[in-house]
Order: structure tokens, then sequence, then C-alpha cells
């Protein structure tokens, strides 16, 4: 029996219903936004939009200090990549005050107003290694191609240490504040950066990863396990 226009138009309605449940999800196709002046003002500066205070940076600042002291790990030198109005500059200073810290910065705006190093964390290539390497929301803006890039060159930017925090498909659905959560990212999930990162690195916890040649002492109860 031949199709007529009736079940065209059922068969569009159902296509249309099928389109409409299908669950909407948050990737961006190419790099959004080019972080200018207007989204540090949004995402950083705005108290009543931004995503982060310097509070929280401290906390994490001393968070990595003392799990890494823990460790027995010293460090002497720290890149941020991806480190934005430098909210982690001053904190590091006070708890690794012996501790050289760079900042590593795609927007130009930002290199051109705090003196970062203008460069991408996929192909940075400084003479020598840092202690620590500092990520923090920054492999989420980048395709799974560059992000993947990025994280292999990790292994060459650090001699020691890593932390490293991206937003996650499991954060979005359960943590994120989405409401002033940037939505021109890649979500992928936690275990899609832990398989690439296992590479070269070992977990401690709290986003801190130890190459797997570098001794971290730690008592059997303190290890993270997965």
């Amino acid at each position: 029996m031949g199709e007529t226009s009736v079940h065209r138009k059922l068969k569009k309605r159902k296509l249309k219903k099928r389109r409409l449940k299908k669950p909407v999800t948050v990737h961006a196709a190419s790099l959004a936004n080019h972080f200018n002046i207007a989204y540090f003002r949004k995402f950083y500066l705005n108290a009543s939009t931004r995503v982060v205070t310097a509070a929280e940076m401290r906390s994490r600042a001393a968070l990595i200090a003392a799990s890494l002291r823990q460790c027995q790990i010293p460090i002497r030198s720290i890149l941020d990549a991806g480190c934005g109005i430098g909210l982690l500059r001053k904190p590091f200073k006070e708890f690794l005050p012996r501790a050289r810290y760079v900042g590593l910065e795609a927007s130009h705006y930002l290199c051109t107003r705090f003196g970062w190093i203008q460069g991408s964390i996929i192909d940075f290539a400084p003479r020598l290694p840092f202690d620590l390497v500092v990520c923090y929301d920054v492999l989420q803006y980048l395709p799974d191609a560059h992000a993947a890039r990025a994280i292999h060159n990790f292994s060459k930017l650090t001699r020691a240490a890593l932390y490293v925090s991206a937003l996650t498909t499991e954060d979005w659905r359960e943590n994120c504040d989405r409401s002033r959560t940037d939505r021109a990212v890649h979500l992928r999930s936690g275990a899609w950066y832990r398989r690439r990162l296992n590479k070269s690195f070992r977990y401690v916890g709290f986003g801190i990863w130890v190459r797997k040649n570098v001794t971290a002492i730690l008592w059997e109860m303190e290890r993270a396990r997965r």
C-alpha cells in the first residue's frame, strides 16, 4: 500500500517528538569565546555572576601545597596553565614562598594586562619543565583532539606533579551551578580524562597527579584507589 498524506503527517509528528525527547547537550563545536574582557568580567570579576572567588582559589592553593608537602615532593617552580586573572599567584606565594610562579594564557587581553606568557597548553614547550603544573578549568574549552594533545604535553611540562580540574559531564549533571557556569564548552566524562592521564601519572587525590617516575611517599591508607 502506498504512503498517504496522513501517514506522512504521522511520521513527521513522531520524528518531531523524538527530536524533542533527545537530551540537550552542552558541547561547543569549536572554541566559542575569545576570552576577552567581557568574558572575565562576567565569570571572574562580577560578584553576581562569577564562578569562583579569591577565597576559593586560596583554599585550592593551600590544598595543593599541603598535599605535595605530605607526599614529600619539593616545589620550586609552578606553571599556571590558563592562569586567567592570576587568582592562584598570591596564595601560592603564601604557601610555596620559594617557588617561582609563571602564568601561561591564551588570552591576548590578559597577557597584555598582567604580563603572562601568551601560549597554549597544547604545544607550549619551555626550556625546562616545572615542578608543578596547574591546569584549572581549561581543558573543557578544547575540542577532544586538542585536549588529548594538551594532556600528553603535561608529561613534558612537569617533572613531578600536576593539578587538573575540568568540567565533566558528571559535574554538569550533578555538581555545578548552571546559572553561573559557561555553557560554551566540550563536556567529556571524568573517565575520558583519567584514561589519558593514567598513561604518565599516578593519581594522589583532590585533582593532584604525580609522574610515575616520581616517588610520592604516602602511607597505605592515604593512597587514592580506583
